[in-house]
């Protein structure tokens, strides 16, 4: 599975920055005009509207289960958030499943406990 989360991680990075970096050349860094056009119609609205939720959906699923697996560098996932859900996620994953793998088949690692029992 590593092998092809990585080649979604590529899959996930290339094609939006292969729509984002022509138009970035073209108008620069034009927050308002990005905004203007990321809404211009209802199709482009929802999909937009699917990217964000989706990236909240994604942000708070790596913080809670890397967390509980007590993951180390959660922030690189989280930072790819800045090109889409499309690279974090699949990297994530990726992630998880080397720092799974390292634990070992008894699950050696210590997960983070998330509720003390009184």
């Amino acid at each position: 599975m590593q092998i092809i989360y990585i080649l979604l991680c590529i899959a996930g990075m290339a094609l939006p920055l292969s729509q984002f970096v022509p138009w970035l050349s073209a108008y620069g860094l034009n927050v308002p005009l990005l905004f203007q056009l990321a809404t211009s119609n209802q199709i482009a609205a929802f999909a937009w509207a699917d990217v964000v939720i989706t990236g909240i959906v994604v942000a708070v699923f790596m913080v809670s289960e890397g967390r509980k697996l007590a993951m180390r560098r959660l922030w690189l996932p989280l930072s790819c958030l800045m090109v889409g859900p499309s690279l974090a996620l699949p990297l994530f994953l990726f992630m998880r499943e080397r720092h799974l793998a390292a634990a070992g088949p008894n699950g050696s690692f210590k997960p983070a406990l998330l509720h003390k029992a009184t």
